[in-house]
């Protein structure tokens, strides 16, 4: 003995979420085979999954799930791993987490789906994933839209086909959105809803990519949000105008 305590169950499981930020898959493993629970929580409340759903690790996102972590559990009590990773456009872990028993259209806070954050961020290798697991392509979003219209607004001709593949409805409804983003500067209504958000004031950054636009509101040299969206839509118009028979 050195006369140092050993660490208790409290220290240990601090370890484990520096494991995890920092993605050092052998001290998870070490920790976890000195009993460390696989669901293990921090002093916030977010459970060590979905911690490492959000840090894009799906290394330790399997070591945790094959220790007994379960998928479906509530982070915070609202935040489900699988809606974490689909958010962040994490494929790897999404489909990590499906194959370890993760409901495809498990509701967290708000009304969201894992398809429906997928889909309002344009990240279409997570929806395919998730609708190849069974998610309903027909289940509105937390406002009640169908997920093809979103994908249409969002501007991501991708996730539209993946839907129209798996048998998305409200194909007319999608088009009128579509050729209504083809009418609007995409720039120009990302600042109008970063003001409406946070309030007018500020110097507004805008970039822009082959497909897509990005604008970020800065105020004293701090970037206080940021907003993105693609710019698919006439594509969309085109995909969806076949699909009806109106090309």
């Amino acid at each position: 003995m050195n006369g140092q305590r050993p660490p208790n169950g409290s220290e240990r499981e601090r370890d484990l979420f520096t494991a995890v930020y920092e993605g050092d898959e052998d001290a998870v493993v070490r920790l976890l085979r000195l009993g460390v629970s696989p669901e293990a929580v921090d002093e916030d409340g977010q459970t060590a999954l979905y911690v490492a759903a959000v840090s894009d690790a799906p290394g330790i996102v399997r070591l945790l799930l094959s220790a007994g972590a379960a998928p479906d559990r509530l982070s915070v009590g609202s935040d489900l791993p699988l809606c974490g990773a689909a958010c962040g456009g994490h494929t790897e872990v999404v489909r990590a987490l499906l194959a370890s028993g993760a409901v495809p259209d498990a509701v967290e806070a708000f009304g969201f789906t894992a398809l429906a954050w997928a889909l309002r961020c344009g990240h279409a290798s997570v929806s395919e994933a998730l609708l190849a697991a069974g998610a309903d392509p027909n289940r509105p979003g937390p406002t009640g839209e169908p997920p093809l219209v979103t994908a249409a607004r969002r501007g991501s001709p991708a996730c539209v086909r993946s839907l129209l593949a798996h048998g998305a409805g409200s194909r007319v409804e999608a088009l009128t959105e579509a050729r209504r983003w083809t009418r609007l500067d995409i720039a120009t209504e990302l600042r109008a809803s970063l003001a409406r958000a946070h309030g007018f004031g500020g110097e507004y950054v805008t970039r822009r990519w082959p497909d897509s636009v990005s604008v970020e509101l800065v105020r004293d040299g701090t970037t206080v949000a940021e907003t993105d969206q693609g710019t698919g839509h006439a594509e969309i118009v085109e995909v969806l105008e076949g699909v009806l028979g109106l090309g």
